[in-house]
């Protein structure tokens, strides 16, 4: 997904600085976009860790100067899936380790770009989250949906305070996408009857951070594929 909304942004003229955990996962990446003509450069690091929020926005700025888009995609955390386990097999290093990722490096990447962004009076920040925060599941994802659930509560918040300054925050809460297999359960549970792609996520991002989405802020958005409706 994280690919995808890379590339949808890049297509649309932004220059991207592109994160990942897996140091040559995130330089080929980068590589590949930039062979189909895209600026995109690679910004290898650990977003749990103190100091590398910060680090990644100054060498974007170094790189392509202001920031004017942050988008919150890392959501599972090294050595873990999505399908855990329940929670009563769960102690509470599962649940650090969900916050860590999902709530308190967001908080800490939005600290990070924020300042400069309220000064400047532009700005657009958005966090990729789950549907599981919403809709009580049965396999295991309880550290995960809290944790997602406690962003979703900060990203509302947080587009008050900083939308007088022409910062807009919003979430995107993905359903069933092809890259867990979800293909066969999409099918079934979908208005569309297909699993959601990389270019589905892609364009929702590129809406929500372009100049024609100045009204839209504060939203938690559905992506999901009609599974639910609202």
């Amino acid at each position: 997904m994280g690919l995808g909304i890379v590339r949808a942004l890049a297509t649309q003229g932004a220059r991207v600085l592109l994160n990942d955990y897996h140091v040559e996962r995130a330089e080929r990446a980068a590589a590949a976009l930039r062979g189909q003509g895209l600026e995109v450069s690679a910004a290898p690091g650990d977003i749990t860790a103190a100091g590398i929020p910060d680090s990644l926005a100054a060498k974007a700025r170094e790189l392509y100067g202001d920031i004017d888009v942050l988008v919150n995609n890392a959501g599972v955390p090294l050595g873990m899936s999505t399908s855990l386990r329940t929670f009563e097999h769960l102690g509470s290093a599962d649940f650090e380790r969900q916050l860590d990722l999902n709530f308190r490096a967001v908080v800490n990447l939005c600290r990070a770009v924020l300042p400069a962004m309220r000064q400047r009076k532009f700005g657009r920040i958005v966090t990729i989250s789950s549907e599981s925060w919403r809709l009580g599941q049965s396999m295991g994802l309880t550290d995960y949906a809290a944790a997602k659930a406690a962003t979703i509560g900060f990203m509302r918040n947080l587009c008050k305070e900083v939308g007088p300054d022409g910062v807009t925050v919003n979430v995107l809460s993905l359903g069933a996408m092809n890259n867990y297999g979800y293909d066969d359960i999409a099918r079934k549970v979908t208005a569309v009857g297909r699993a959601g792609t990389p270019e589905d996520v892609g364009a929702a991002v590129a809406y929500l951070v372009a100049n024609e989405a100045s009204w839209m802020t504060g939203q938690m958005i559905p992506l999901n594929g009609g599974s639910t409706t609202c």
